[in-house]
């Protein structure tokens, strides 16, 4: 599956966001040593070779935009509304297995249960579409806040993952 993720990065130049988010994906998909892999690709929307990713599943995105732009704030409102409703949706999820199931169709994951509980928990990955330039999740309307209020050049890159 795809999705598009966002890393928001300080810089004082696009090609050093670019650069600065492209690090952080690196990170997310493994390609850094110390880091394991929470996505299998990455496709930036710098990239034109691709027919699967990028540009050619998601249409026209810029490859990194300053946060405080108009279109840097709608890619801050998309990732942050997608985070979210996925938090939103794996909690009800989690809310009704604790109403309707036994802890023994808990533990067996029923109706994936359990995998419901595990995405509420997650720090990176599918349920996570806001990312730092340390490649960590932004998890917390507090979280991002803080990062926009210390930040002084603040950048969005998106990237096109596939997990």
């Amino acid at each position: 599956m795809h999705m598009v993720i966002y890393a928001l990065v300080e810089a004082s130049t696009h090609d050093d966001a670019l650069a600065t988010g492209k690090t952080v994906f690196d990170r997310l998909v493994g390609a850094d040593p110390h880091a394991g892999a929470v996505f299998d690709y990455y496709v930036c929307f710098d990239q034109e070779d691709t027919s699967v990713a990028g540009k050619a599943r998601w249409g026209e995105l810029p490859a990194a935009v300053p946060v405080d732009s108009d279109d840097g704030q709608g890619l801050l409102e998309r990732g942050w509304e997608a985070t979210k409703e996925e938090f939103e949706r794996n909690l009800d999820r989690v809310k009704e297995a604790l109403d309707e199931l036994s802890d023994e169709e808990i533990m067996r994951d029923e109706g994936l249960a359990r995998h419901a509980f595990h995405q509420v928990g997650a720090y990176d990955g599918p349920t996570i579409f806001l990312y730092t330039e340390h490649a960590t999740g932004i998890r917390h309307r507090k979280q991002l806040d803080r990062l926009l209020e210390e930040s002084e050049y603040l950048w969005i890159v998106p990237a096109d993952v596939h997990f």
